[in-house]
């Protein structure tokens, strides 16, 4: 593989867009963050390219240093040897690609606090069933400030693994970017939050879906399904024509599979526990 420079973007674009639910990230962080841009979600990318000079894999990684491969030739010697010397935080992508590269770079025994691999679902928004119920949603800034950030706080323990210290911190920070983005929705009943539902990738024709909570005692009544259906009714209405995400739990694929999702596969989620030197 080798470093792709921002001229090459129009084609790395053009190669991931048909294939966006498997390159959300990456296509996310280039348009917000830029190229090779100086903030930490900014990407890196590198390409591979067959005889007749096509594309044939596209590998990112953000300046904080979370990869994100889309490799479906399967080379991940290639793609290991590219990042040699890089630091990283971890590895996300689809589940054959990520757990691939992992090996190839010698990481499957590195401590980490998070990896899973968890089933992956896409919708065409018109096939979006939305469950009758009770509840409005509204939008994060009109629930209470302290009870949406410990249910972030939560979520990050809970769903992340991450440290009690690190995810109070990271609550607070994620809470702020949600607010300035607008990205998260609140289902409330008589005035009072059940559910939270986020969309953490945009574009123009297709959302990622990220950051659904239900706290414990409030499980199982079915506020989850209903928060995500009704925020992608929205997104519809905004332009958007398909959604796709990853499911953390049994109850949670049973949840998105009743509002239309249908599963195409495994996503990977593994976070160092310590950031890593990647030597291939």
């Amino acid at each position: 593989m080798i470093r792709a420079r921002p001229e090459d973007w129009p084609e790395i674009e053009a190669f991931l867009a048909p294939r966006a639910e498997y390159a959300m990230f990456p296509l996310n962080n280039e348009r917000f963050y830029g190229f090779d841009g100086s903030e930490p979600l900014s990407p890196h990318f590198w390409i591979a390219r067959d005889d007749a000079g096509a594309i044939t894999d596209v590998l990112s990684m953000t300046k904080k240093g979370m990869v994100m491969p889309y490799l479906p030739s399967g080379d991940f010697a290639a793609a290991a040897k590219a990042l040699s010397g890089r630091i990283a935080e971890g590895i996300i992508g689809p589940r054959d690609h990520a757990r691939g590269l992992q090996a190839a770079l010698a990481l499957c025994d590195a401590p980490v606090i998070l990896a899973d691999d968890d089933p992956h679902f896409v919708l065409d928004l018109d096939d979006l069933v939305i469950p009758d119920g009770r509840g409005e949603l509204v939008a994060l800034a009109d629930a209470d400030p302290e009870t949406m950030i410990g249910w972030r706080v939560a979520y990050s323990v809970e769903a992340i693994g991450m440290p009690a210290v690190r995810a109070e911190e990271d609550g607070r920070r994620a809470y702020h970017s949600y607010i300035e983005r607008d990205s998260h929705r609140v289902l409330m009943i008589d005035g009072q939050p059940v559910a939270t539902t986020g969309i953490n990738a945009r574009l123009p024709q297709i959302v990622q879906v990220g950051g659904v909570y239900t706290p414990p005692p409030l499980r199982g009544c079915g506020y989850a399904r209903r928060a995500v259906a009704l925020h992608m009714a929205e997104a519809r209405q905004s332009g958007a024509t398909r959604a796709t995400l990853f499911a953390g739990s049994d109850m949670a694929a049973r949840a998105y599979e009743a509002i239309g999702f249908r599963r195409i596969g495994d996503w990977s989620i593994i976070l160092f526990k310590e950031p890593v030197t990647l030597n291939v």
